[in-house]
């Protein structure tokens, strides 16, 4: 995950401050030494770290902070503030015009992530009730309109194309088409290049001259580093861009660009790619990644995703057969269908409140999720609704259907009794009329009841 780096060393500065009891002048600029080369070894804009510490530091040093009963804190929340003014103090969002359509004109260089994010962004607007369209203006590059047809179809959005004509003409047509059908969002695909071109500039210029789109959103490339931040300066001073999407912040990346674009640029990160799914894809919120760069995790964020992905109608069977002790087997697999919707298991955790600098030490294998399906589904529906039934027999032929072993059914079983009895606690927790609650002993090996093993 990008800020992975970023996050341990920033992590191991204030692990030492909130060690000591009292802080000196000293000590602070010790650690502000160590932040700035955190920083810059996550590949932030070296103007910027200069302009971050120093601001740091002259709020660190300050009377409030060395004589505070808790400064190590102090200092952590002066970072955290900052850190959320680098990347803007409130979430920027798309203003759409009273009169539809809102016309959204996507730039980049080839190998961004453009025409894949121009599907996002048209799924996650069709999800907020939108009627988005999708037009393929990039005639360039080969098999670039059919894969905006095929990430159009995956995301259920239409695709107007017209060819490998003049794209000036497809997005004039493009824009009427939806004035004509009532869509009130169009996202033009424009061509990219391998680098920032005079005929690459012209082409948009005249783009955006014919259509006078609402937002210039730039889709720029979180693994390039800098190089992300000099792309997205050289497309405003020649087109004028309003807002960044930022694709591949799942990537090992060190993240500087997050950190530097608006600082350099102007321009927000409006949107963020997380992911190669359609729906690996969050708006930008600067308080939220600042909290999960400092390691105090994004509940928020898994909330949303939460809601957004379990079913409201199965979340309400499940509850129910919790309260009459009936979980079995098809309901675990059910419940892992949809925590793997919601993304890799290294990511959900890390969002959780101090994970942070944990998880580099665990050893998350979202393939284990599949091994237990693969164990539950050769299993027959009376040995799911009832496991007890399982003799080693069975579990011979389990494991063989579904290439484990013999252990590892037993593995699986074993745990599946441990949560069935902390179901059952739950449910007794439920009835405790004297206001006492039962001490909940998580089972060795599982995490929030449905994750696999973490070795």
């Amino acid at each position: 995950m990008a800020f992975e780096g970023l996050s341990e060393k920033l992590n191991s500065v204030f692990k030492r401050l909130k060690s000591r009891g009292k802080l000196t002048e000293a000590d602070v600029k010790e650690a502000m030494r160590e932040v700035r080369m955190a920083l810059l070894e996550a590949d932030v804009n070296y103007k910027v770290v200069k302009d971050f510490v120093g601001k740091v530091s002259e709020r660190a040093v300050g009377e409030d902070v060395l004589t505070s009963l808790t400064p190590g804190q102090q200092v952590i929340k002066i970072v955290n503030e900052e850190l959320i003014a680098l990347m803007g103090n409130s979430n920027a969002r798309i203003n759409f015009p009273s009169k539809p359509p809102c016309i959204i004109m996507m730039c980049g260089l080839q190998g961004s992530g453009k025409t894949t994010h121009a599907a996002k962004l048209a799924k996650f607007f069709k999800d907020q009730g939108k009627r988005p369209l999708l037009a393929a203006c990039d005639v360039y590059r080969p098999a670039a309109i059919e894969q905006l047809q095929v990430v159009g179809k995956k995301a259920d959005v239409r695709v107007f194309e017209m060819g490998q004509i003049n794209p000036v003409t497809i997005a004039k047509e493009a824009v009427k088409h939806a004035k004509d059908h009532g869509n009130d969002l169009v996202i033009l695909d424009t061509a990219g290049r391998l680098h920032i071109d005079e005929q690459l500039m012209d082409e948009l210029k005249t783009i955006k001259a014919e259509t006078e789109p609402n937002e210039i959103m730039l889709v720029v490339d979180a693994m390039t580093g800098q190089d992300a931040v000099n792309v997205a300066k050289a497309f405003d001073d020649a087109l004028g861009i309003d807002s960044v999407l930022m694709s591949k912040l799942d990537s090992d990346t060190r993240g500087g660009a997050a950190l530097s674009v608006l600082a350099v640029t102007g321009k927000p990160i409006k949107f963020v790619g997380t992911g190669e799914k359609l729906d690996e894809f969050e708006q930008f919120h600067p308080e939220r990644m600042a909290s999960r760069i400092l390691g105090m995790g994004d509940m928020l964020t898994l909330i949303e995703r939460a809601q957004s992905t379990f079913d409201e109608e199965n979340s309400k069977k499940l509850s129910e057969r919790l309260k009459e002790n009936s979980f079995d087997l098809n309901d675990l697999m059910e419940q892992m269908k949809q925590i793997q919707k919601m993304g890799p298991l290294k990511q959900i955790i890390g969002m959780l409140p101090g994970m942070g600098d944990k998880i580099k030490d665990m050893d998350i294998d979202d393939h284990q999720l599949k091994r237990i399906e693969a164990m539950i589904l050769s299993m027959t529906p009376a040995e799911r609704a009832k496991p007890s039934i399982i003799d080693p027999k069975r579990k011979r032929r389990i494991a063989a259907g579904s290439g484990n072993s013999v252990a590892d059914v037993n593995r699986l079983l074993r745990q599946f009794e441990e949560m069935q009895k902390m179901m059952k606690q739950f449910g007794v927790m439920g009835k405790n009329g004297k206001g006492k609650k039962n001490k909940l002993k998580m089972p060795p090996g599982m995490m929030g009841g449905g994750f696999p093993p973490i070795r």
